[in-house]
């Protein structure tokens, strides 16, 4: 990367004091792993749109597609300052370049799902959305969101770094030039990671591509980088993963002896049953494609899509 990747957080995920009880809830997966390779760009709504520390604790209430945001005792209504403030960020937040945003989840600001929403009688229903993130989500739907209590499942924690790392690189290459040498070569270099979250989205973007001469280049990009992200979105599964690691054997069908592919094929038959993570038959490949110099998978993104350090393949 050229630059570090921009990266939007809930301030008390830092460890800043301030929530309504004045606390923090510091995530040290957050700060201590991942901050290693990003840059914060941390918001506290409630802070930010004139709320004080402590204040008040505040809920959703009424219809969960368009809640009111009112004080739990007070009955004090801040949906207007709240929504004007959030309009108002999110354009402060185009000149940040994120690549992505993790919210704290429950929070009637922030949560990006399953937050309550009380009706008339006072009963909550876990249906609602946290009014900045709503507001974020919709003004920047391309960009990868996560809340830090779904970054503890394996899984969603590889997809959504997976989806930032990919943005940002995609991002660099926006900002150089939009040619379509270089479309061209992004999506070769990415096939295989793409294929591995969506075989539609992995044929649609290929013929995109193919027939790029007769799109206008910014037309191009766009439609791309909406394939791109909606592809990624969608969760590389085990029975995914396999497909394309098949797929790869097939690259070395005349250098493989015998005993080398019967035992890449067990691997892989271990890691489809579950008794081995991704990383085990990741990095047998890895090893073929250095011992016989297999250039085109070299520079497969799937094959690295992320610092090994983070070992987020060692659980999926």
């Amino acid at each position: 990367m050229k630059e570090r990747i921009k990266l939007g957080v809930s301030s008390c995920l830092l460890g800043e004091n301030v929530r309504f009880d004045g606390g923090h809830k510091h995530d040290r997966f957050i700060t201590d792993t991942l901050g290693q390779y990003v840059e914060f760009v941390p918001v506290c709504p409630e802070v930010e749109c004139g709320l004080g520390i402590p204040r008040e604790s505040m809920r959703l209430v009424g219809d969960p597609g368009s809640p009111r945001l009112v004080t739990v005792r007070t009955h004090v209504d801040h949906t207007d300052r709240m929504l004007t403030w959030a309009r108002n960020r999110v354009k402060d937040l185009e000149r940040e370049a994120l690549c992505g945003f993790i919210f704290k989840s429950d929070s009637p600001s922030s949560g990006m799902e399953r937050v309550k929403v009380y009706n008339e009688k006072g009963m909550p229903e876990k249906k609602g959305v946290g009014m900045f993130a709503r507001v974020f989500m919709d003004h920047f739907p391309l960009v990868p969101v996560e809340e830090e209590g779904r970054l503890h499942d394996p899984g969603l924690r590889e997809n959504f770094i997976e989806r930032i790392f990919t943005l940002k690189r995609w991002r660099e290459l926006r900002d150089e030039r939009e040619s379509l040498g270089g479309l061209v070569d992004f999506h070769t270099r990415n096939k295989l990671l793409i294929l591995a979250h969506s075989e539609k989205h992995h044929r649609t973007m290929g013929k995109l591509v193919a027939g790029g001469k007769s799109v206008p280049a910014h037309s191009l990009y766009s439609q791309y980088e909406a394939l791109l992200m909606g592809a990624l979105s969608l969760k590389a599964t085990v029975k995914k993963n396999a497909n394309v690691l098949y797929h790869l054997v097939g690259y070395f069908k005349n250098e493989l002896s015998a005993d080398e592919k019967q035992e890449i094929l067990d691997i892989f038959d271990q890691y489809r049953a579950g008794y081995i993570p991704l990383v085990v038959p990741m990095t047998l490949i890895n090893h073929y494609v250095r011992k016989y110099g297999q250039s085109y998978l070299a520079q497969q993104t799937y094959l690295n899509p992320h610092p090994v350090d983070l070992q987020l393949r060692n659980h999926v």
